[in-house]
């Protein structure tokens, strides 16, 4: 019988009987549904109703970043991630930066912008203007869909408006800023855009279609800095190195790219801790790289009089600690505490903070001993389990493995196959 995607009302179907339904389709064994159904600390009922077509939860691993020290004060860091040595090489480096005296931090405020996509004006530039002049009734009516952020000190704060030049002729970008306190925002900026704008309708003569907020969070920006003694990064030598690696990065795109991606993996990783939108901070992150025209470093890289290694970091972090799954998720919360930040913009300075540690991390291992080095034994221990090891088999084969640089699973196999003889 040849297998079909297409199930009418799957949604409507409580998650034991999606699981059924996926069962039969990949011929799932009941091991296989047993896994599925170990949901944790998050339950299948939360879990259906944080999302659609729920069938179970994936778990991963939760790690703690440990030695940073921002603006004087001690933090540890819940870490989500997949990938190994990025929760160690975030800690080595926030130790190696508590020497300087930790990670210093600042933001500005939480800005979100809301745009408002009008088309068919023929005088867009006049119609520009004169959304500019009814500018406090646009705002009023914005501040009017949410009271509770206008009453907790937020709310529409300002309006800009733009001509942009398409395939389908001139535009006018009507955009909110919105100040979004404690929240993401992308609720609340949605609501404004949406109940806007008839009005700009009527104030252009023109028709509204995309009214959405950017994730390009240009007014919302997070930055950190740090110097780190040179004793404490391996010398002088390891400093030019660094920098050198980060004049690469700054200079060629293909570099920045897995530059950039060094700085994600620490930020990402806390952000999957707290269930924040881990897709929005990316987008935001590569889209403010190429800010300039070309995609280069979010990071700076620099040498002082004294041959000390000086990093600072800027990008926009649009993330919230109110509404959406920080507040329902139960280990989100619990990541919350842990974490201990206040506002959201403490969140964003932390997270910067962890960016910038985790770019040093990776930069210090290339201008070293190579960034392999960090990555092989842990990257041996997951071969080791792949290959069927277990309990203290995982750790005698993984050595084995990293002691003869033969990282792979048929050799994995053969150190287990070897052991087992050895043992009868």
């Amino acid at each position: 019988m040849e297998k079909s995607s297409l199930v009418s009302g799957f949604y409507k179907l409580k998650p034991e009987e999606r699981l059924r339904i996926v069962k039969e389709f990949a011929s799932l064994s009941e091991e296989e549904i047993t896994l599925l159904k170990q949901t944790g600390a998050l339950s299948l009922d939360l879990a259906d109703r944080m999302i659609e077509n729920v069938v179970g939860v994936m778990p991963m691993p939760l790690g703690i970043g440990v030695n940073f020290l921002i603006n004087g004060k001690d933090y540890l860091i819940p870490m989500v991630i997949e990938e190994p040595s990025v929760v160690a090489a975030a800690s080595y480096a926030a130790k190696m930066v508590r020497d300087g005296g930790g990670f210093y931090t600042s933001s500005t405020p939480p800005i979100m912008i809301g745009q408002i996509q009008v088309v068919g004006v023929k005088d867009p530039y006049a119609a520009k203007m004169k959304v500019f002049q009814a500018k406090e009734e646009i705002l009023k009516k914005a501040n009017e869909q949410d009271p509770v952020l206008v009453a907790a000190g937020g709310g529409a704060r300002d309006l800009d408006a733009k001509v942009i030049n398409t395939t389908q002729g001139a535009m006018l970008i009507v955009e909110l800023l919105v100040d979004c306190r404690d929240a993401m925002g992308a609720n609340a900026v949605n609501t404004m855009a949406e109940a806007v704008a008839p009005s700009i309708e009527r104030i252009t003569g023109g028709r509204v279609y995309l009214r959405i907020i950017s994730n390009l969070a240009v007014k919302r920006l997070v930055r950190a800095w740090c110097k780190v003694p040179k004793e404490a990064v391996g010398g002088e030598e390891v400093v030019d190195g660094i920098v050198n690696a980060y004049a690469f990065a700054a200079a060629d795109p293909y570099r920045a790219a897995t530059h950039n991606k060094g700085i994600m993996n620490g930020i990402i990783a806390v952000i999957l801790a707290t269930c924040n939108d881990h897709r929005a901070i990316e987008a935001g992150a590569h889209a403010y790289a190429v800010k300039n025209g070309q995609y280069t470093s979010l990071s700076v890289w620099e040498k002082n009089d004294n041959g000390d290694l000086v990093g600072s970091i800027e990008l926009p972090m649009a993330v919230g600690l109110i509404g959406g799954a920080v507040r329902t998720h139960p280990i989100a919360k619990i990541a919350v505490k842990i974490l201990g930040v206040k506002t959201a913009n403490e969140f964003g300075e932390v997270l910067a903070a962890v960016g910038l540690a985790q770019n040093l991390g990776a930069l210090r291992a290339l201008a070293s001993e190579g960034i392999q080095r960090g990555h092989m034994s842990l990257h041996a221990r997951n071969i080791a389990i792949m290959a069927g090891a277990e309990g203290e088999l995982i750790d005698i084969v993984s050595a084995k493995m990293v002691k003869e640089r033969k990282i792979r699973i048929d050799r994995a196999k053969e150190l287990i196959e070897e052991y087992q003889k050895s043992k009868r």
